[in-house]
């Protein structure tokens, strides 16, 4: 059983502060957004886990191996950096929709993230290093199978972009609803999902649904580990497995 731990990130009162004391330009805006991500991004994978944009005021972290401490450290690190600060509330569950799920209501509860007496929340408990284990983190890698020959050496970049982004929806979709997992677009043609414990014929299954919603072929490898790092690469391995063998899942051996 999978044992996921999530970091809900969300930016403090970052609406209102757009608009203050006048609108401000939007290329500011998206050169701030970017900066903060890839900044998260390094301080959440110095300490093994992931981050992901979605909305960019609002990203998901996986923290599994990150405690009070790490998230605190990286509130002031953005703090000292930024004009705006961010709330982290933690969630776990043995699905990581479940856990978002907690870290979400924490949060909700402190205030609306336009509240501005609401700053730099520090919310949830970690998972206690006696009760992780070699198993607690489940991540896919998936991706178009031929996205170079069948996209983007045949058709324009922005319909490209479609194609990927309708079979990304799909699967973002299905695996939410069908097995509680967060699915991420993450460049490329790429799509990591953290899961909880899915058989190999779950994701035969998912690839199947979007295939025929979507008409985009994917593949995917899985892989498990005690961090988000050690589950990710894992993954990675098994998608080259996935590519060489031309198989549509590949497990790490072992896992």
């Amino acid at each position: 059983m999978t044992n996921t731990q999530v970091t809900l990130v969300q930016l403090d009162n970052y609406g209102p502060w757009t608009v203050t004391p006048s609108p401000r330009r939007e290329v500011d805006l998206q050169t701030l957004q970017s900066r903060l991500y890839a900044d998260l991004s390094q301080a959440f994978g110095m300490r093994d886990g992931y981050v992901f944009f979605t909305r960019f005021d609002n990203m998901l972290a996986v923290t599994n191996g990150l405690d009070l401490e790490d998230h605190a450290r990286i509130q002031e690190s953005i703090r000292n950096r930024y004009p705006v600060t961010v709330s982290l509330s933690i969630g776990t569950g043995a699905s990581p929709a479940d856990g978002l799920v907690d870290a979400t209501a924490a949060l909700q509860d402190q205030g609306s993230a336009q509240d501005a007496d609401r700053t730099e929340a520090l919310l949830g408990q970690p998972i206690e290093e006696s009760e992780r284990s070699d198993d607690d983190v489940q991540i896919a890698h998936f991706d178009v199978v031929d996205a170079t020959g069948k996209y983007t050496d045949e058709l324009d970049a922005f319909s490209s972009f479609i194609h990927i982004e309708q079979g990304y929806a799909e699967l973002m979709k299905y695996m939410h609803d069908a097995h509680d997992s967060l699915s991420f677009f993450v460049g490329g043609d790429n799509i990591i999902a953290v899961c909880p414990a899915l058989t190999e014929a779950d994701y035969a299954d998912a690839i199947a649904h979007v295939r025929e919603a979507a008409g985009v072929d994917l593949r995917v490898g899985v892989g498990h580990g005690v961090s988000p790092h050690d589950a990710g690469m894992g993954a990675k391995h098994a998608l080259e497995d996935a590519r060489e063998e031309d198989s549509v899942v590949e497990i790490l051996p072992g896992q």
